[in-house]
């Protein structure tokens, strides 16, 4: 035993390390910077269809929520997608239009979800999804099915590096 533990006594507890915080790792607290605005993750869904998962981090910041999508399929996806009005969407039409654009499906399907934060009320839950892509394939427009809810969101692809992250804890 060294000099300074037998004069101050010694400690066995042990300090967690740090794990560095990713896309596929943030929490809620955490917080992110996109396009010169600072965001604080307020909810986290965690999706999972058959095996098949993704997560959605709900952004907040001066009044504005927004949804990062972070999924690692191949490669690793990133998007920003936004809560949009779309009058007479009908879930898990072939097509659907919106501000001018022509969004058609390209998948679908049912995804148990585990949330916290502000999405906690659909812990549990599952959900009903459609995917939708433009003819560019540089616009998306997710419609899901909560119970009888449909909620729409607009959004794009975004690379990996234009976010930065600040662990909140």
């Amino acid at each position: 035993m060294g000099f300074w533990k037998r004069l101050f006594g010694g400690t066995t507890e042990t300090v967690p390390e740090a794990k560095e915080r990713t896309l596929l790792n943030l929490r809620v607290g955490d917080f992110v910077t996109y396009d010169l605005a600072d965001y604080e993750v307020t909810g986290k869904i965690h999706y999972n269809d058959s095996g098949y998962t993704w997560d959605a981090y709900q952004l907040a910041a001066n009044g504005k929520t927004v949804w990062l999508s972070v999924e690692l399929d191949d490669e690793l996806e990133v998007g920003m997608y936004e809560t949009v009005r779309l009058a007479g969407a009908e879930p898990g039409s072939k097509k659907l239009t919106h501000d001018g654009r022509t969004y058609y499906l390209e998948e679908e399907g049912r995804a148990y979800v585990k949330a916290e934060g502000r999405s906690e009320n659909v812990h549990g839950k599952n959900v009903d999804y459609y995917d939708y892509t433009d003819d560019s394939g540089e616009h998306f427009l997710s419609v899901e099915v909560w119970g009888g809810d449909v909620e729409v969101s607009y959004g794009y692809e975004i690379e990996e590096y234009e976010i930065t992250i600040l662990a909140g804890s």
